[in-house]
């Protein structure tokens, strides 16, 4: 029943439900699919307390096809033993072709600054000739570094 108070509010009566508990504000449920096949028969598994825990009970791992620049797949597993192997970081450091990938990115990426800030580098490239020379012999390096494998 509800029941006036003094300040003008009404203290309303809580209705008391055994069948559910409310999970305590400074604990978190989670519920992830950390396997790439769904199991035979699920699994109820008590007693992991910590993330950490988890990971070390299932063993969450992923193949991975990825494409090279050639179209040909390289096939790499990666694993995942906290949650900061999901990130970008993690992942990289876990796969051979990713951390190439990003050597190339970065430099790409200087090869990218070099040409907007290097005053000599442009004033070659300006000039048809200049430019010309350059790419020849920046060929006949690239095949002489090919022959050197």
């Amino acid at each position: 029943m509800a029941e006036r108070t003094g300040l003008g509010g009404i203290m309303a009566d809580v209705e008391a439900s055994e069948a559910f508990a409310d999970i305590p504000q400074n604990r978190v449920l989670m519920a992830e699919k950390l396997t790439a096949n769904a199991p035979v028969k699920p699994e109820i598994v008590g007693g992991l307390t910590t993330v950490e825990q988890v990971f070390e009970h299932f063993k969450p791992k992923i193949d991975m096809d990825f494409e090279t620049e050639e179209g040909t797949a390289r096939k790499e597993t990666l694993h995942f033993t906290n949650l900061g192997d999901f990130g970008i970081k993690g992942i990289t450091a876990q796969s051979q072709f990713l951390e190439e990938l990003t050597l190339k990115r970065e430099q790409f990426q200087k090869i990218i600054k070099q040409l907007k800030t290097n005053k000599l580098l442009k004033q070659a490239l300006s000039d048809a000739e200049t430019k010309q020379a350059l790419i020849n012999s920046l060929n006949a390096l690239i095949k002489e570094l090919d022959q050197a494998k």
